[in-house]
């Protein structure tokens, strides 16, 4: 028999491949990063406006603005649904990572103590958080219009160097300063004896996530330097990653 139909088959197969996500999907994935974009935006006009147009006293930095870091940081939840799901070429358990370890600092550790709500780690934060996500989700918008300046890829690609240490800083230093309330109150640890048994302590749980930033810090850091070296390095395949 003829090999025709198989070739046949796979040039469909390769045509479905480069075709991309449906209509449907791409119309979603555009709202979704455009809704993020205003909501980062809005927060980050929050960070400063708490210190200089409004000039907060009684209010903390966190009651200010907790209910915009708790909806849009969480909604982020949804990119590991969208990496597991194939609708975006994302790594899997990069992503699961980093937004796990946002959503730890801003569910386990600011929001769940009042020490991590006032640690100077938390404005340190917000602000890589906010810049840093402004330029991802408006790089990821205008990419599935085809539309991205070459000025918005430079700094995708360029602002982390800065951005990235300054952010995970932050986060330690939260974590940092939750660990002394969640001791003495043993918040949400289990002890023996209990009926299943069971032991669990938050307070060891928090500092072995503070250590696993010893051995993925760099990992995902030079994994962004070796992606900045491919789209801004010269040469080669630009296409986004």
């Amino acid at each position: 028999m003829s090999s025709k139909p198989s070739t046949s088959r796979a040039g469909n197969a390769e045509v479905k491949v480069k075709k991309g996500p449906s209509p449907l999907v791409k119309a979603y994935l555009i709202l979704y990063n455009a809704v993020q974009v205003v909501g980062w935006s809005y927060m980050l006009y929050q960070l400063f406006a708490f210190y200089t147009i409004d000039k907060q006293e009684k209010l903390s930095l966190w009651e200010y603005l907790k209910w915009t870091v708790m909806i849009f940081q969480n909604l982020a939840v949804l990119e590991i649904f969208h990496a597991a799901s194939g609708i975006v070429p994302s790594n899997v358990v990069i992503t699961t990572f980093q937004v796990f370890s946002r959503v730890m600092v801003v569910c386990g550790v600011v929001w769940a103590t009042p020490t991590g709500q006032v640690s100077p780690g938390l404005p340190l934060a917000l602000l890589a958080w906010c810049i840093t996500e402004i330029i991802r989700y408006g790089y990821y918008a205008l990419s599935l219009l085809n539309a991205v300046p070459h000025l918005l890829v430079w700094f995708r690609y360029t602002t982390f160097i800065v951005l990235y240490p300054i952010g995970v800083t932050g986060e330690l230093l939260c974590f940092y300063w939750a660990q002394s309330y969640v001791r003495e109150t043993k918040l949400w640890s289990v002890e023996m004896p209990n009926p299943w048994n069971f032991t669990f302590s938050y307070f060891y749980f928090l500092w072995i996530v503070m250590l696993g930033y010893i051995p993925i810090f760099p990992h995902l850091y030079l994994h962004m330097f070796a992606q900045r070296k491919k789209i801004l390095g010269g040469g080669g395949n630009k296409k986004k990653q």
